[in-house]
């Protein structure tokens, strides 16, 4: 059975390339692309990691977060935010909140690649 990834961006492009390098690796891949709808999507068909992009609308991806590291039936779903903000700042609030990898875009493919292996526990 392959993974389940849900990518939480709002830009077209970036899903579409994200959804193309997971999708090769064997990963199963859905998207949504504002704060709201992560949230709903979590609840109705849980994934096995989150990508979090922090600019979306609705919610921001850190608010996003804090909800789902305070709902203990989310709380357990391993989060990596994904940024074009590569602020110490970010990295930080991210951390705080529970995040459980950080990535700065632009971003390399394998860096991706690596840290979804790691998160989905394989």
């Amino acid at each position: 059975m392959s993974a389940r990834v849900l990518i939480a961006e709002d830009e077209p492009n970036l899903i579409e390339s994200l959804s193309f390098i997971l999708g090769r690796e064997g990963y199963e891949v859905s998207a949504v692309s504002d704060g709201d709808a992560v949230l709903e999507r979590l609840r109705s068909d849980r994934p096995h990691v989150l990508i979090l992009d922090v600019m979306l609308p609705k919610r921001t991806g850190f608010e996003v977060l804090k909800l789902i590291k305070l709902d203990p039936t989310l709380s357990g779903i391993p989060v990596m935010v994904l940024t074009a903000k590569g602020q110490e700042r970010d990295r930080k609030t991210a951390e705080d909140l529970g995040a459980d990898a950080f990535v700065t875009k632009p971003f390399s493919n394998q860096d991706v690649v690596d840290r979804i292996k790691r998160l989905a526990g394989g």
